[in-house]
């Protein structure tokens, strides 16, 4: 005969509690926003990182440019980052135009929504399962991990942080919709449509919460209970009570693998049996930085293979997981929901369609980790049926809490700059090609050029076909006088990605200072087709001209480079040699000050590197 559910299992309350009309709630609430802001303020203090957060901010002349009716247009048709999500955009525009390019507000902005959402997942959790202090330990534990660390220090992640206040929105939301059907209420499409709306605003913010929907369905079997007890509904209507969501996940997926494909993001160097022994290896390494949440880092490198004895013995540990959430379904249903939810949400990201150089990150957490929560809390509720065992857990729990916020703490120092950034990587990791290569970058743009080398070097060494150190170990030689070395790194960044427009740039400098003009202005000829406004390839394309008697065409090119960016010192110091060429002194002094100037305060030069990309 099995053993009914305990009392303190009925968590879906219909009529309001005791709890509910206290003043609870609301006080662990603030105290949740508080504590969280106070915890992750440390991250306030750090630098950007030169990994997506020039993409995303600081290199992005659209955010730069602040929030305006043209950036928001802008942002709802742009694929740039290799991904549609308009809301973020915005939110970077809207810091850009509060605080500048100063990292302390646009730090300041992601704690405070990390913060709101610990909050706002209290709240939600409370409402769906009439569970006050499990729902509060809940929220506690899933905004004080140190695997939010990389969510909200990196602003670049901003996306994270943004799209959960959407996800909690929906939840809360769709629980009052939840009880409102319960009691017949004509008014239940208020709150339906507010879900629906936040879940919308929440794509736009990042696309991975396609899986939400799905989420909703769980929630209707266990807390909310629609499809049992006396007024329960057939799974049918609630899937086609789900249409409207469904459609937008799929209009957003679409989208979303249209703009990753089109901006190169999406690999297809892995095999589909890679990709999905990477799949089950990666849920059970989530499942151990839960429980043991350390030697974290940006960037895990993906091995390409994995050992057949390890898959096997994931495989076997998720099998295994799976089974028996499944079997206790009826006993402990919040077993098997947290478990889905915990799978279902990973999906998007968990490498069946590769997208980056990762084989797992810790922001891919930020919202599936919570069913697995969910499922441990709720377990540890039901043994919890004496007082001794409840003082007991408590003390667990808060010790659990405290360690692990302790972690936390220790964890976003790492992000201070993109050397401690790294540099932590590589102490933790292997083979990380990605975290020598962005090391160097942080060096060489520190002037230390003979690190920087050394580090682009090693990642070369790692793989040696790897597109960014190619092209910025190439700039590294360049720079140094060494435009000879340089020549064979670009062409060999420029066999992965022919387009790429700032690699073109640079080898088009590097053929020019080696005097080989006609391939420099090919090269030259080819950026300016596709983009008319390049100013360094403007620049550069102007000093061939000057060097192939072509002087008015060369001050033509530099007048219009100094149009876009006036305070470009290189500029200025070839359209002063230009004006001299052409016998005007007086603007050729004005042009050669204004170039010292510019010089004296790190003002820019002819070429650059780009950025490193996921």
């Amino acid at each position: 005969m099995k053993k009914p559910a305990s009392p303190l299992l009925s968590t879906r309350a219909v009529t309001p509690s005791a709890a509910t009309a206290s003043s609870w709630p609301a006080w662990i609430a603030v105290g949740l926003f508080i504590a969280t802001a106070c915890l992750f303020a440390r991250a306030i203090g750090h630098d950007f990182v030169n990994y997506d957060d020039p993409d995303y901010v600081t290199a992005n002349l659209h955010v730069k440019a602040g929030l305006s009716a043209d950036g928001v247009a802008w942002a709802l048709r742009s694929g740039e980052a290799s991904n549609w999500h308009p809301l973020t955009w915005v939110s970077h525009m809207a810091d850009v135009s509060l605080f500048g390019l100063n990292p302390r507000g646009h730090h300041a902005t992601s704690v405070l929504l990390h913060a709101l959402n610990a909050a706002l997942a209290f709240l939600a959790l409370r409402r769906l399962t009439g569970s006050l202090w499990t729902s509060a330990l809940c929220a506690a534990w899933f905004a004080w991990h140190p695997l939010r660390v990389e969510s909200v220090a990196w602003v670049a992640e901003r996306k994270d942080v943004l799209s959960g206040l959407f996800f909690f929105a929906t939840l809360w939301a769709y629980a009052v919709y939840a009880e409102r059907r319960r009691e017949r209420r004509p008014d239940a499409w208020r709150p339906y449509a507010l879900a629906l709306g936040a879940f919308a605003l929440g794509l736009m913010a990042k696309p991975m919460l396609v899986t939400l929907p799905c989420v909703l369905l769980l929630l209707d079997v266990w807390p909310l209970r629609r499809v049992a007890g006396e007024k329960r509904e057939s799974l049918v209507r609630l899937v086609v009570e789900k249409l409207p969501w469904f459609a937008l996940a799929v209009a957003s997926s679409f989208v979303t693998y249209q703009v990753q494909s089109g901006g190169g993001s999406v690999t297809e160097a892995l095999s589909l049996s890679a990709r999905l022994d990477n799949a089950v290896v990666s849920v059970v390494r989530y499942l151990g930085k839960l429980a043991w949440p350390f030697d974290l880092a940006v960037i895990y490198p993906h091995p390409g293979e994995w050992p057949a004895r390890k898959v096997v013995a994931c495989l076997v540990i998720v099998a295994g997981l799976t089974a028996f959430a499944v079997w206790q379904h009826r006993r402990r249903p919040w077993l098997a929901i947290g478990w889905l939810w915990f799978l279902g949400t990973l999906v998007p990201v968990i490498g069946l369609v590769q997208v980056g150089l990762q084989s797992m990150a810790d922001r891919y957490t930020y919202l599936p980790m919570l069913g697995v929560q969910i499922a441990v809390l709720w377990t540890a509720r039901e043994w919890a049926v004496s007082p001794t065992v409840r003082r007991w857990g408590l003390a667990l729990a808060g010790v659990v809490l405290l360690c692990g916020a302790a972690r936390t703490w220790d964890q976003i120092g790492v992000w201070k700059n993109s050397f401690t950034l790294f540099s932590h990587a590589l102490s933790v990791t292997e083979k990380n090609y990605v975290a020598h290569d962005n090391r160097g970058l942080f060096l060489f743009q520190s002037g230390k050029v003979a690190e920087a080398i050394a580090d682009y070097r090693a990642s070369l060494a790692i793989n040696p076909g790897y597109f960014t150190a190619n092209n910025n170990l190439g700039h590294a030689l360049a720079e140094a006088g060494r435009p000879a070395e340089a020549i064979p790194l670009y062409r060999t960044a420029l066999a992965q990605k022919p387009g790429h427009l700032e690699v073109r740039n640079n080898l088009a400098n590097a053929l020019s200072d080696l005097n080989q003009l006609p391939e420099a202005m090919e090269h030259y000829a080819f950026v300016l087709a596709r983009q008319p406004d390049h100013v360094n390839a403007l620049n550069g394309s102007a000093v061939v001209l000057a060097m192939q008697g072509k002087v008015a065409e060369a001050k033509a090119r530099l007048e219009q480079s100094l149009r876009l960016a006036p305070d470009n010192a290189s500029a200025h110091h070839n359209l002063g040699n230009v004006c001299s060429m052409l016998g005007d002194r007086e603007a050729a002094a004005r042009h050669y000050r204004r170039a010292a100037e510019l010089k004296s305060g790190g003002g820019s030069g002819r070429g650059q590197a780009p950025d490193p990309a996921k």
